[in-house]
């Protein structure tokens, strides 16, 4: 990993108090976390530093990307009692290696740059072989250079290119796009535009559509512009940003010819500054009937409101396929005082119908059951 290139990241880190810890810090945090009747929080590994995203394999190995640290992770619980025994890491001095993606055997793995692939992965966790370059042709800007990772329903890789600022015009067309390209590293093409920094999408389980969080502007104030969850059921819609932020907010700069009216409005407002990041529809059969298809949100925290918000996780129920109404599922992370516990990043629905949550900040991944 290039130190220089992730100095500002790790001192901002630092200032804010958001350095990942290894030690067992977090499982003293359980205590805090509040959560709905009848469900239940666990550790199911705090051997992760800078957890963040989470992808699951065939066989039931997770695996998480990481940022500042640099690493990639697989976490297994081997005896089935919902605690990883084994943690591996798979590769280190990678460039942000924030996304990963689990298809036909093979791990894909997302840095700022490029796309690797761990062929065959789970055959060789303790000994991983030597990555394939899938991708080597994104943007080197490590402003909203993370990239998140998923395989879509028509089997394609999607990856966001965030803005290389926190609101810019740039003449590169690819910067502030949803883009996709087959496994093998061909035809990129952008799926979506006006995306500031997209770190967190989903496929409804019905109608196998796109949802995606974006990440609002920053310097608008405490309560705008809201962050937002999107709606792209096809290719080639723009969401606004530098233009538009929100349903009806112009950019001060960038918005003054243009008309909010021309863009895809989001189809659901977060609180500003909450940093939506990772979303999962629930698909399982372990919670009440009424979270089925709903979306559960990361909400990793704001860093610049004057009062926190955030850092928690929240629930999205949806009708007649569109959403109505959000609610906190999990809080805790953050104390009245401001005080910052832990920083959900990203949702993973494990086959017994329980859901993991990454933190980066603690380092660790938690399991939270329903057993009334």
């Amino acid at each position: 990993m290039n130190v220089q290139k992730h100095s500002w990241l790790k001192l901002a880190m630092l200032a804010l108090g958001l350095t990942a810890c290894s030690d067992n810090r977090a499982e003293g945090l359980l205590s805090e976390i509040k959560l709905p009747p009848g469900f239940h929080i666990s550790i199911y590994t705090d051997r992760t530093p800078n957890a963040r995203s989470l992808a699951l394999g065939s066989d039931g190995t997770v695996y998480a990307g990481t940022m500042e640290e640099g690493k990639v992770y697989a976490v297994r619980d081997g005896d089935g009692d919902g605690k990883a025994e084994q943690v591996y890491v798979l590769a280190s001095d990678l460039n942000m290696p924030n996304g990963v993606a689990f298809a036909d055997g093979d791990l894909y793995v997302a840095e700022v740059p490029r796309i690797l692939k761990f062929k065959g992965i789970a055959r060789s966790l303790s000994n991983p072989p030597k990555p394939e370059v899938v991708f080597d042709r994104f943007p080197e800007d490590v402003h909203h250079g993370w990239k998140y990772l998923r395989v879509g329903p028509d089997g394609k890789l999607y990856t966001p290119v965030g803005a290389p600022c926190n609101v810019c015009l740039s003449e590169k067309e690819v910067y502030a796009t949803l883009t996709r390209l087959d496994k093998d590293g061909s035809n990129l093409e952008v799926y979506a535009r006006g995306l500031r920094n997209s770190v967190g999408f989903d496929w409804h389980p019905d109608t196998k559509e796109l949802w995606l969080n974006d990440n609002g502007r920053d310097w608008l104030g405490d309560d705008r512009p809201p962050d937002e969850l999107n709606h792209a059921p096809k290719p080639g819609l723009h969401f606004g940003f530098p233009y538009c932020h929100g349903k009806d907010i112009p950019d001060p700069s960038f918005g003054k010819d243009k008309s909010c009216a021309e863009f895809e409005p989001p189809a659901w407002a977060y609180p500003a500054h909450v940093a939506p990041l990772g979303v999962r529809f629930y698909r399982g059969e372990q919670f009440p009937a009424e979270y089925r298809g709903r979306l559960f949100v990361a909400q990793h925290g704001s860093w610049n409101r004057s009062t926190p918000i955030g850092y928690r996780v929240v629930v999205v129920e949806f009708q007649d396929g569109k959403p109505i109404g959000d609610k906190v599922f999990a809080d805790g992370w953050l104390k009245p005082d401001g005080k910052v516990l832990g920083r959900p990043v990203d949702i993973l629905e494990m086959p017994d119908g329980a859901i993991l949550v990454s933190d980066d900040k603690a380092g660790a991944i938690y399991r939270i059951v329903y057993r009334p």
